[in-house]
């Protein structure tokens, strides 16, 4: 049974854009089972900036594959829009994401030989094929994030690790999904480039991006308004940050409260 030690009043209004019902997952081993996910059952709100905490495998990244359609349960429902995701083949799943997910991982996976512009246009160009309104849409979101027009033709290994990572984050966004998963997108980057990169996060999310956010670091996931904490595959509690409006003690003390309290 879900163990929910923290229960958070939330406003009806609302609106649930992807749900689970009794999540499972489990891994086979040397001739043993493990079970990484029990049961779980959660919420992603739309416009929300939800973040996933927990100690090192609680099964934060296992949840983010699942919820996104990059990994099956293997018992239980995610349901995307009222559709449950996990009865779909594995083609329908990776049309699924090229539609409606955009991805930031740890390590940014642009391709060396192409520059940052054409690997946002080959990504977009999986879903839509009018190029001339991808390069001006990609224009603009490389504008947006601090990218400047004589960067775009730069390959991957000329930029830094944080224009590198703004330029994945733009990738991410071409196709305008309606979430947008990210797994420690700040674990490889210095101080500077992964406060911009939280900075990028938290003004796309304040535009109506929907973002799902997995990290163990407490300055980045005080930017959602709402924190979960998994813990040996369940969800022992959550708390409610609202907004991020920038620094803020009582907003750091909050959640390093909640924090401490699940065990952290």
């Amino acid at each position: 049974m879900q163990e929910a030690i923290q229960t958070v009043q939330r406003e009806d209004s609302r609106e649930t854009i992807l749900s689970t019902n009794k999540l499972s997952k489990t891994f086979s081993s040397g001739g043993a089972q493990q079970h990484v996910l029990k049961n779980l059952d959660i919420e992603i709100y739309k416009g929300d900036f939800t973040v996933i905490m927990g100690p090192s495998g609680a099964g934060k990244s296992t949840l983010l594959y699942a919820l996104s359609g990059m990994d099956k349960p293997t018992l239980g429902e995610v349901v995307f829009n009222g559709e449950d995701i996990s009865r779909m083949s594995n083609d329908q799943l990776a049309l699924f994401r090229r539609r409606n997910c955009g991805f930031v991982f740890q390590q940014i996976y642009l391709m060396d030989n192409m520059s940052i512009m054409d690997n946002v246009l080959a990504c977009g160009l999986l879903v839509r094929k009018n190029k001339k309104q991808l390069v001006e849409e990609a224009g603009a979101l490389f504008e947006q994030v601090g990218i400047t027009r004589e960067l775009w033709r730069k390959f991957p290994n000329q930029l830094s690790g944080g224009e590198a990572q703004r330029a994945g984050i733009v990738r991410a966004l071409i196709n305008r999904p309606q979430i947008l998963f990210a797994d420690e997108p700040t674990g490889s980057l210095n101080s500077a480039s992964g406060t911009a990169v939280l900075d990028m996060l938290t003004e796309i999310n304040r535009n109506g991006q929907s973002v799902v956010m997995v990290t163990h670091d407490l300055k980045s996931a005080v930017r959602g308004n709402r924190v979960v904490y998994l813990q040996d595959g369940v969800i022992r509690g959550e708390c409610e940050l609202g907004a991020y409006e920038g620094a803020d003690t009582k907003r750091h003390e909050k959640l390093h409260g909640f924090l401490t309290g699940m065990g952290w």
